[in-house]
């Protein structure tokens, strides 16, 4: 091992455990803003399903953010204020596939409402029947194709919920899910003569990966962006970039870049950002995911 892999290995074991999620001014004191039984109360749990909520439910639906702005949803859980709030709410929108661990106590504080599987009827191909229920892996949102299930499974418990505005809800959906059409059409066609092999950060692109024909690589291996990396993983990183002449190494919005800037640094590369679209922003999700497009091309292509 030379001396700059040393190095960089020492400067890991010091980096990693300051990396932190960025924190904004969060919306945790919010409440449902209106008292008009005609409108459908809605709990989102993250920030891709409210935006795909408010698509589908406009003006007919009144939606709050459950994960205050700026904290990551794997490290969130909820206080007593967002449990009155929950019960308050006539759907509680989830990604599921153990996405939201906090899901299963729902019972046991006596909510009635409904709860919305958005991962309901996704299945991920090649990989066996039940393979998106029992993989680990939750990030089935940076798949527009699924994404498109979860707006369409939205729309649905709306309609259930509010028959009287089911055309309402179906046909917003369809407009919405035009817009993911052409969004995954887009990276179909414009990634389709790249290469195949990237390195996120963390595991979250498998489901977006295997849509695309693609084959990701990871600095760390778990499904959650605030793991460790060892030295043995450092090393493993930087010789599978070497030996497949990439140049890019993904990092994310809301972690330390210091980790990845140090294997780029060993492969004379750069560090580029791949969103894993968790964090409430103030772009959209079509908007990020052409940003996420962006930059796999300047990686791959």
């Amino acid at each position: 091992m030379n001396i700059q892999i040393k190095l960089a290995i020492i400067a890991i074991a010091i980096v990693i455990p300051l990396s932190s999620i960025v924190v904004y001014e969060t919306n945790s004191n919010q409440q449902f803003t209106t008292t008009d039984s005609s409108k459908l109360q809605v709990i989102s749990s993250f920030y891709p399903l409210h935006e795909f909520s408010q698509n589908v439910g406009q003006e007919k639906v009144d939606v709050i953010l459950l994960v205050p702005v700026g904290v990551e949803p794997h490290d969130w859980g909820p206080t007593i204020k967002d449990v009155q709030k929950m019960q308050k709410a006539d759907l509680i929108i989830i990604n599921g596939i153990g996405f939201e661990n906090w899901v299963d106590n729902l019972a046991e504080i006596g909510y009635q409402g409904v709860i919305v599987d958005t991962s309901d009827g996704i299945l991920i191909k090649n990989l066996g029947q039940e393979y998106a229920r029992t993989s680990g892996d939750p990030h089935i949102w940076l798949n527009p194709v699924y994404a498109k299930i979860q707006v369409q499974n939205i729309a649905n418990a709306f309609s259930n919920s509010d028959p009287k505005n089911q055309q309402y809800y179906q046909s917003n959906a369809v407009k919405y899910i035009e817009q993911l059409d052409l969004l995954d059409s887009k990276i179909r066609n414009e990634l389709s003569n790249c290469n195949y092999d990237f390195i996120a950060f963390h595991d979250a692109f498998s489901y977006f990966a295997d849509e695309y024909n693609l084959n990701q690589h990871t600095i760390l291996l778990s499904n959650n962006p605030h793991g460790e990396a060892t030295a043995k993983t450092l090393e493993n990183v930087i010789s599978t970039a070497r030996e497949l002449n990439i140049k890019v190494i993904f990092s994310e919005e809301n972690v330390n870049s210091k980790t990845s800037e140090i294997i780029a640094n060993e492969i004379d590369g750069k560090v580029l950002i791949l969103s894993p679209i968790e964090v409430f922003s103030d772009r959209t999700y079509i908007f990020k995911m052409t940003e996420n497009l962006n930059n796999l091309k300047e990686a791959l292509c």
